[in-house]
C-alpha cells in the first residue's frame, strides 16, 4: 500500500483528466483487496519436515521450538525415527506425525550421567510440558525413569493418544 501511496501525486482536478481520476479510483479500490489476498498466501511458512532425528541438548531444542512457535511454522515428523528431544515437537499446535515413525523416549541426563533430583524433576517437567495430556502423564510416571535406553512408541500409538496425523 505504501508503494501505491507514493506513486500517486495529488494535483488540482483541472490538471488531470477525468479518465485518470476514474482509473486511479478503480485501482485504489481494487488494489488493497488483491494485495491482502496475496499477502495471506505469500507469508505462510513452509513446513519443517523432520526426517531421522536422534535428539540433542534440551536447551537447543527449546530454542528451536520457541522459534517455530513464533513463526507459527508447521512441523511434520515423517522420518523413521524421532528420539529424545525430537519428541518435544509433538507439543506444537501445528505439528503432525507419521504413523510409521518410531518415537524414542527417555529421561533427562547430562551426557548420560544422572542429574540431581531437583534438576531431574525440573528437566522432566519441561520435557513433559511439550506432550499431550495422556503422553505427559505416562512420561512423568514411567518414561522419564529410563535414562540410558529408550521406550519406543509408534506414531500410530501417539495418534491414538490425540497427536495429529500427517
Amino acid at each position: 500500500m505504501r508503494v501505491f501511496q507514493r506513486t500517486i501525486r495529488f494535483r488540482p482536478v483541472a490538471r488531470i483528466g477525468k479518465i485518470t481520476i476514474l482509473a486511479a479510483t478503480l485501482f485504489a479500490t481494487t488494489f488493497p483487496q488483491t494485495s491482502q489476498a496475496q499477502t495471506e498466501v505469500s507469508f505462510q511458512s513452509a513446513p519443517l519436515i523432520v526426517g531421522n532425528d536422534r535428539g540433542g541438548l534440551l536447551r537447543d531444542r527449546l530454542r528451536q521450538i520457541e522459534q517455530l512457535r513464533r513463526e507459527n511454522r508447521p512441523v511434520q515428523i515423517r522420518g523413521n525415527i524421532c528420539f529424545s528431544t525430537c519428541t518435544m515437537f509433538i507439543g506444537l499446535s501445528n505439528a503432525c506425525v507419521s504413523p510409521t515413525t518410531t518415537f524414542g523416549f527417555h529421561g533427562p541426563s547430562s551426557y548420560g550421567r544422572a542429574l540431581s533430583p531437583a534438576s531431574f524433576d525440573q528437566a522432566s517437567s519441561i520435557i513433559a510440558n511439550h506432550y499431550p495430556p495422556a503422553l505427559r502423564a505416562w512420561y512423568m510416571e514411567t518414561g522419564r525413569y529410563r535414562v540410558n535406553n529408550l521406550y519406543r512408541i509408534s506414531g500410530q500409538n501417539l495418534i491414538n493418544m490425540g497427536v495429529r496425523s500427517c
